[in-house]
């Protein structure tokens, strides 16, 4: 009874594999559309709650400063000539610095004025009728502390301070009086309170016009910054206001100010900051606000830290018509807000793994099976399409894929095989020649390697007085006679008609390229037994070979071939001068 050939398998085996690749994109498709659209709902909530935040605050500095200009009116009118000194109008004064430190006792509590002749008169409310005036008449006596009770309140002498204050040398003066209107200083920290104030100052004229003094009015900070510590942004989000210079305001995570060895404090600038959200959102702030676009504010970024984590920041710039200008900032994570939109997702993926699960476990085995080949001829096929002719397959099945695989093993082969000759064809030389340069490059201790150009004498006669069978004829003998006479590690490749190139892997030196060249002349020389010649003489073609040595002719395939073509030539013409009546 005759053996019949085993029936080979078929594909259809593996057809459950589809199915599970269809269940698990299914889960795959509910958990990543759940994870987008939560993701654009957070990232529209979180967009409208940080510019929210934002607006908060810029509401609040607001609030903060607001008063500050209307204290200064009060305190002098804009119009109302200054005093020729302070003692001709001192109970004017001090009832009108009385009603203005009255308008918005927090923060504006203080209320003072300087002239130029050095005299200083201030109001200091510590409560609603608690107050104490700073005065001094005289630009060099130290300056007098009074304590009094109501608007009209006898005035009780206190202290005299041991430092000479002189109100012409101080920053606020020198702002108002550079200024023609209302003026803001940088913020500064407190030498009694050591808070961070800024102040507001405006200058006063004489009657005739010209400059007199500079009243002012200091704004405690220190609401403002307990204002943006209370705000919730979010488990790790943060929020500030910082200066033009970067010079910390408020922060909600973050003292504004550092302590210095002496015992003193000092401004703190963002970049100075012990937090890393803080430092990572005003740098990318600084640089967005230097941007072209920078004058449509508010408005979101979002950054990636170092870490990978994503942060929404938005941003605003806070001014006034006296020059205030400020930046507040809101940053937070988006894993503060994704948390529950994750573990939703995580739930629905784990509940379609679980669904599909024993769908997986029936198919995994043949799927591996079946895959892992299909990717060795994928991968074979995607070498041949970048131009690796001769990347191996691999694959040993006597099934569709099996049958599939040598039909791609004999097409390789047809790539790079001359159809004629049975060498390598140009393709598949140049590919080994651009390997054997990459292996040089990459192993300083690899070989000198060697190619030889090679162009037939008189092949075109052989054709022209035998016919191109015979020439089919002499070009296979001339190919067998080259594989014959090169090394195992050597390649053998027709080039084009009657051109061939050798690949000599490994040589010592030039001189042994040039050795190897005048063996295969030799070779060459030798009369052709595949055709029989019509004369007494034998046909013999002979050829002119040229030779190139890597790196020293050229670092690349195509510069080593031209250096050899160039040097083939130089023979060919060498030869004929020696042998004038030597056909081509």
């Amino acid at each position: 009874m005759a053996e019949h050939p085993p029936t080979p398998l078929s594909l259809k085996m593996v057809l459950i594999v589809p199915y599970v690749v269809l269940v698990v994109a299914l889960a795959l498709a509910v958990g990543i559309l759940s994870y987008s659209a939560g993701s654009r709902a957070v990232a529209t909530v979180s967009e409208h709650l940080l510019l929210e935040t934002v607006g908060r605050i810029a509401q609040a500095v607001d609030r903060h400063i607001v008063g500050s200009g209307a204290v200064l009116e009060s305190a002098f009118p804009d119009g109302m000539a200054a005093p020729t000194t302070i003692e001709s109008e001192f109970h004017e004064l001090r009832t009108r610095f009385w009603i203005a430190t009255s308008l918005h006792i927090d923060p504006n509590n203080y209320v003072y004025y300087g002239n130029e002749s050095g005299q200083g008169l201030g109001l200091y409310r510590h409560s609603v009728q608690d107050a104490e005036l700073r005065m001094k008449m005289k630009s060099d006596e130290h300056r007098a502390i009074y304590r009094f009770s109501g608007i009209d309140g006898p005035l009780n002498f206190e202290r005299r301070e041991t430092r000479l204050f002189d109100p012409r040398t101080r920053p606020w003066y020198a702002d108002g009086k550079r200024t023609p209107g209302h003026t803001w200083t940088s913020v500064y920290i407190d030498f009694g309170t050591r808070e961070l104030v800024a102040t507001r100052a405006r200058r006063v004229l004489a009657a005739s016009g010209a400059f007199e003094g500079v009243v002012a009015t200091d704004v405690s900070l220190r609401a403002l910054n307990d204002f943006v510590g209370t705000l919730e942004v979010s488990p790790n989000g943060i929020a500030f206001i910082i200066e033009q210079d970067g010079n910390l305001i408020a922060s909600s995570t973050s003292p504004n100010m550092r302590s210095l060895p002496d015992g003193g404090n000092a401004r703190l600038k963002a970049t100075d900051s012990e937090h890393p959200l803080l430092r990572a959102s005003y740098k990318l702030v600084q640089e967005r606000l230097g941007a072209p676009d920078a004058t449509a504010l508010p408005r979101v970024l979002t950054f990636m830290t170092d870490e990978g984590d994503e942060i929404h920041v938005a941003f605003d710039r806070i001014k006034d018509n006296a020059g205030l200008e400020w930046i507040t900032i809101v940053a937070m994570p988006t894993s503060d807000f994704m948390a529950g939109v994750t573990e939703n997702v995580t739930r629905t993926v784990l509940l379609a793994a679980a669904a599909v699960a024993l769908a997986i476990l029936i198919g995994f085995r043949i799927l591996a099976w079946v895959a892992s080949d299909l990717r060795r001829i994928s991968e074979a096929a995607r070498k041949v399409g970048d131009g690796e002719l001769d990347a191996p397959v691999g694959v040993q099945r006597s099934d569709e894929i099996g049958e599939l695989a040598r039909s791609f093993e004999a097409m390789q082969e047809r790539l790079r095989t001359d159809k004629l000759t049975g060498l390598a064809n140009r393709d598949a030389f140049l590919q080994r020649l651009r390997k054997r340069i990459t292996l040089a490059n990459n192993d300083r201790r690899s070989t000198l390697f060697g190619v030889l150009f090679i162009d037939l004498n008189r092949f075109k006669q052989v054709n022209d007085q035998y016919g191109h069978d015979a020439g089919d004829l002499a070009l296979q003998e001339i190919a067998e006679r080259l594989r014959d006479n090169v090394r195992a590690g050597d390649l053998v490749a027709r080039y084009a008609g009657d051109e061939f190139v050798v690949l000599l892997d490994q040589v010592a030196s030039r001189d042994a390229v040039g050795h190897i060249r005048r063996q295969i002349e030799e070779v060459l020389r030798q009369p052709l037994t595949a055709i029989e010649s019509e004369g007494t003489e034998p046909i013999s073609v002979g050829g002119a070979i040229g030779e190139a040595l890597y790196p020293a002719d050229g670092s690349d395939a195509e510069s080593l071939l031209k250096s050899a073509d160039r040097a083939m030539y130089v023979h060919k013409f060498a030869e004929r001068s020696e042998h004038s009546d030597l056909p081509d």
